[in-house]
């Protein structure tokens, strides 16, 4: 009997250790599923960083925007794209970082039991307008790019979607997205770093984009003005009234939740850039208020700029200012100066938005400085400057709106560069030295990434022939001028 009982014991015990055993095989600490709020949440953090990073490995637009240019190594100022992969990096980045995860968040969100109708309506349009943000990126920055067949893991051989394409069909995904949102629910709140879920405030920043990705087909053909009115025409009503409205990313003064400009210039102790000569020269002549906000000075108590695109002594030149290197700075998405910008502009086409292009082009000028920091004093007095006042400045509207747009955009070097590419203004200046190179070698485009150049051969090849050839020098369809 006690030799019974000793067997019965013992395989009780291994049956029990078996079920503790399985049980173990969950780990607690990592789901395999993940709520569709951190996975917005990541897709909002991921996109700052982005564009907001200096790192030259990925983030460089503030030098090709000629904002910035750099001290010791000045390979990416010369527009060497290729040594650091950047194409490559800020590619991946946008689709597997900020597009992947929305794409997660979107097909959660149905599926949660705890959220209304209305709300899961709500997270849907609103991650669906992140997207449309972030392939508009993409497009402005390669051309012609995965879209239908993107984000697959799957397939590992996407086709190459026609960019004109991909743009019109952004403009009707934010029309359904509008139409979506339901303003008396909410979404996804504190996860929400930018509006905390306020759909009424996403829809103004929904139509603002709308207005934004609108007015980039004006150039392209008649079809592309025609669109880019109707687009301007229906968005005016609906767009930014004020600096209140702008899409700020909020970041924060303890790691990891840093600017990385700061992690890049402060916490790095690297001294790898300088003010560019090309932006210092312009504000200096203008007598700019916003100078001493973006830069501060040389021990002399100047505003100097490094020369753009070769080795600058960093103790010499101007640096980006205290309020840039903050670990708190914000980092804007969209603001209401671009969008006075832009409504400028589209009284200059015959657009009917309403007003005239100089009050529009004030209140954007006012704008900036106001949310640099400045007075509407300070504003007005710049605005009675010959050089700067509407009906005086000299060139077309192209070139006063493309002047004061590019200095606005100051921190935004993605869209100061795109805007750049767009009107045609300001002139930018040329790298010395050698090898020697011309104002059209500055790119326009990035390559394609070396990876969809090797593993994606025949996608690839057929793109590039699409779009008149992979080079910087190509530009995008709606690049005409």
């Amino acid at each position: 009997m006690k030799k019974i009982l000793i067997i019965f014991i013992a395989v009780f015990t291994l049956s029990s250790c078996e079920k503790d055993l399985t049980s173990l095989n969950t780990d607690k600490k990592n789901p395999t599923v993940v709520a569709a709020e951190p996975l917005f949440a990541s897709a909002q953090r991921n996109l700052a960083d982005i564009l907001a990073t200096p790192n030259v490995n990925s983030g460089i637009f503030r030098l090709l925007a000629q904002q910035w240019t750099e001290t010791t190594y000045f390979d990416e100022s010369r527009y060497d794209l290729n040594t650091r992969n950047i194409p490559q990096n800020f590619y991946a980045g946008v689709y597997r970082d900020v597009l992947r995860d929305l794409k997660e968040a979107k097909t959660l969100i149905p599926n949660n039991i705890n959220t209304s109708a209305d709300e899961k309506a709500n997270q849907l349009a609103i991650a669906d307008i992140m997207q449309v943000y972030a392939y508009s990126l993409l497009v402005n920055t390669f051309g012609d790019i995965p879209y239908t067949e993107a984000l697959d893991f799957s397939n590992s051989f996407p086709k190459f979607d026609d960019a004109r394409t991909i743009h019109l069909d952004l403009l009707t995904r934010l029309d359904a997205d509008i139409a979506a949102l339901k303003l008396n629910a909410g979404s996804y709140g504190g996860s929400d770093n930018i509006y905390q879920g306020d759909p009424a405030k996403w829809r103004i920043f929904a139509y603002t984009l709308k207005l934004k990705l609108g007015m980039m087909l004006a150039d392209a053909d008649p079809a592309g003005l025609a669109a880019a009115k109707a687009a301007a025409e229906s968005s005016a009503p609906n767009v930014f009234t004020s600096n209140a409205n702008n899409a700020v990313f909020k970041y924060y003064s303890a790691s990891p939740n840093t600017n990385p400009v700061w992690v890049n210039l402060v916490q790095s102790g690297r001294k790898d850039f300088v003010a560019a000569n090309t932006i210092v020269d312009k504000m200096n002549a203008l007598a700019d208020p916003r100078i001493s906000i973006y830069f501060t000075t040389t021990d002399a108590g100047n505003y100097v700029g490094g020369i753009y695109g070769t080795s600058n002594n960093y103790a010499a030149y101007s640096k980006p200012g205290d309020l840039l290197i903050d670990p708190a700075r914000e980092y804007l998405f969209l603001d209401y100066a671009e969008t006075e910008f832009l409504l400028a502009e589209a009284v200059e086409r015959g657009f009917a938005v309403g007003g005239t292009a100089a009050d529009h082009y004030n209140k954007a000028v006012t704008a900036s400085i106001e949310y640099w920091g400045g007075t509407t004093a300070q504003a007005t007095a710049y605005l009675a400057n010959p050089a700067v006042n509407y009906a005086t400045a000299t060139g077309t509207y192209r070139q006063k709106i493309g002047e004061q747009k590019w200095i606005a955009l100051y921190d935004r070097g993605f869209d100061a560069w795109t805007e750049w590419r767009r009107l045609d203004y300001p002139i930018f200046n040329v790298p010395p030295g050698a090898p020697v190179l011309t104002y059209a070698d500055i790119p326009v485009r990035f390559t394609y990434p070396v990876n969809e150049q090797n593993l994606n051969k025949t996608n690839y090849e057929a793109a590039s022939s699409a779009i008149g050839g992979d080079k910087v020098q190509t530009k995008l369809f709606w690049d005409k001028f």
